[in-house]
């Protein structure tokens, strides 16, 4: 905690940057880090005023890695846009469980704006596109083309955006962004979540999630819904993309 308060307090006087908000993202957010697993942080800031009052705009990324540590960060104008979009990654920002700076207002009032306004189109097309890419290419065809191992740890980056969905499809809600969290509150046959739950243990006790025999129940799991997901369109009542109050929030920001 204290090298990422430093590493964060080092970029804003270095970069002339105000931190808006910053949090842990990947395996750590969503409860299935192992011991080595690095610091995925994730900022959002905001330039001082007179920086985009220039004809050359201000960098709307800005990314630092060490060690242990993989920071990076958006500028309000570009998270702003990328939310208008219903931008799935963001949302897991701001709903992170582990939050390191938190000094706007405004991050509140996205927090209930997206809640109320995402759109499930943009959600379902992000996780499902997410957990068909690591399915096939890891898992399926392995399979196809006759190997008899897959690399077991990829069943959770399958298994993560599927429940993500499977809590969408069933509360009619955006995810939380710790998985354990959005896995409890999902209805789901009680051998799928064992052997899902035995995959997070095994990887947050730092065991061997190597190459390994594939799992069947969570081969069926991935077939049954992603050819459903994949196919569908989404046009439903949540889709409201009622975004108009984002003029506000920036302004208010960068005043």
């Amino acid at each position: 905690m204290k090298k990422i308060m430093e590493a964060l307090t080092r970029m804003q006087k270095e970069g002339n940057i105000r931190i808006l908000y910053a949090c842990e993202a990947g395996s750590r957010a969503w409860g299935f880090e192992s011991q080595d697993s690095d610091f995925d942080v994730r900022f959002l800031y905001a330039w001082p005023m007179q920086d985009y009052l220039r004809l050359d705009p201000p960098l709307s990324t800005i990314e630092y890695m060490s060690d242990d540590l993989d920071l990076v960060g958006w500028d309000i104008f570009k998270a702003l846009r990328l939310f208008r979009k219903s931008n799935p990654p963001l949302f897991e920002w701001l709903f992170s469980p582990i939050v390191y700076i938190e000094q706007s207002p405004q991050i509140d009032q996205l927090r209930d704006l997206a809640r109320n306004a995402y759109s499930s189109r943009a959600i379902f097309h992000h996780y499902s596109k997410m957990a068909d890419r690591n399915y096939r290419q890891y898992i399926s065809n392995r399979l196809s083309a006759g190997e008899t191992k897959v690399l077991r740890k990829k069943y959770l980056y399958v298994v993560r955006p599927i429940v993500a969905l499977l809590y969408v499809e069933q509360h009619r809600q955006l995810p939380p962004t710790s998985f354990l969290e959005t896995l409890a509150r999902i209805t789901l046959q009680d051998n799928i979540r064992v052997a899902i739950l035995d995959l997070v243990d095994r990887k947050k006790a730092g065991l061997e999630l190597g190459m390994g025999a594939s799992i069947p129940i969570l081969n069926t799991l991935a077939d049954e819904h992603l050819q459903r997901w994949l196919g569908q369109n989404y046009d439903e009542e949540q889709e409201k993309q009622a975004f108009q109050g984002l003029d506000r929030i920036l302004l208010d920001t960068i005043d």
